[in-house]
């Protein structure tokens, strides 16, 4: 990579304490999930969550509410591999965006 790329990857590439710190206190709403670019299941825990805080009003909520509960502590585990990928998907359309420049 160029110089011009490596800042470029170094402004856009996401880090692993960052994500932990939105999934310590947004994690229920997808906020470390949105920061990785995963929208589909960012968009799944906020609505499950948000049902679920809905649902409270009739009791059902309560049981809910452990599925996203759940899924942002297997989560814990997930961020180093989902903040990897990013970083070298990332890596890898600055790349192929240099590499078709230079031809």
């Amino acid at each position: 990579m160029t110089d011009n790329t490596n800042i470029i990857y170094d402004a856009q590439k996401k880090s692993v304490l960052v994500a932990y710190v939105l999934l310590f206190f947004v994690g229920m709403f997808g906020g470390h999930r949105f920061y990785n670019n995963r929208i589909g299941s960012a968009v799944a825990i906020l609505c499950l969550t948000l049902v679920s805080i809905l649902l409270t009003v009739v009791g059902i909520g309560i049981v809910l509410i452990f599925i996203p509960f759940i899924w942002c502590f297997i989560d814990i585990f997930l961020i180093p591999g989902m903040v990897r990928d990013f970083n070298t998907q990332l890596a890898s359309q600055l790349g192929a965006k240099k590499i078709s420049t230079e031809t």
